[in-house]
């Protein structure tokens, strides 16, 4: 690895697309807490979590701390490598541009069967949504009991590919047909693509998510990202 990282493109190159939500997210028990109730973000857990993943190696710099809703969008190549974590207590989460694609991998997913395997009780719950002249999501359940479920690819288009079982998911929460429909989610078997798939993700983190809240605190941090997932954003973001 050179002073660039696994690099090939400038730090000033301009980025294509943009990322809306790219959050990756760990509720441990329990899971009925509500966002005032989560304790203030702890980098240095924040950091030791981001550097637990696969996508990535390092962290090279701490930013300071940033509010939960102030998304990144990377407008030239080095804004890539900056990404935002959070250990609010039993909840932990990170946001990277990383998890974002085009169709060619499940990154989100990868992510998450690690993760399973670190921790068996908790609700693993992951929320991407990239444009880059067409929407491409990729959304994410898996609870402890094993129910889960995984949509990727062209929101109203194809190709889109559920995998596991929504049904055993919201069978699990205990959701009402009610509260799916306050939440603007409505199941399409025929059309999976017109299911707004995030909608269910939120649902799963209830009142922990701390994704939704301006006065929650995330860490920033500049990374450096593994080879891998540095390959696949040069793909992704760069023509």
């Amino acid at each position: 690895m050179t002073s660039n990282g696994f690099w090939t493109s400038p730090p000033d190159r301009l980025v294509r697309g943009s990322m809306g939500h790219c959050n990756l997210t760990v509720l441990q028990p329990p899971f009925d807490v509500g966002g005032l109730d989560l304790p203030a973000n702890d980098p240095a857990r924040a950091a030791e979590f981001a550097a637990s993943l696969d996508t990535v190696d390092e962290i090279l710099e701490d930013l300071g701390t940033r509010s939960a809703l102030e998304v990144p969008y990377p407008g030239q190549r080095t804004d890539l490598d900056v990404i935002q974590a959070g250990a609010w207590g039993h909840v932990l989460g990170i946001c990277d541009p990383a998890f974002a694609d085009n169709g060619n991998d499940t990154p989100l997913l990868y992510e998450a069967q690690a993760l399973r395997k670190r921790f068996p009780d908790a609700r693993i719950v992951g929320r991407v949504h990239f444009h880059a002249g067409a929407d491409h999501t990729e959304d994410l359940v898996w609870l402890p009991d094993g129910a889960m479920f995984h949509a990727s690819g062209w929101p109203g288009d194809e190709p889109f590919v559920i995998g596991g079982d929504p049904d055993a998911v919201i069978a699990s929460l205990g959701l009402t047909g009610e509260t799916l429909e306050d939440a603007g989610l409505y199941l399409d078997e025929e059309e999976p693509n017109e299911t707004e798939w995030s909608a269910l993700a939120t649902l799963a983190l209830g009142q922990a998510d701390p994704w939704n809240r301006p006065d929650i605190q995330t860490a920033a941090f500049r990374v450096g990202h593994a080879e891998s997932a540095v390959r696949a954003m040069e793909n992704l973001y760069f023509i």
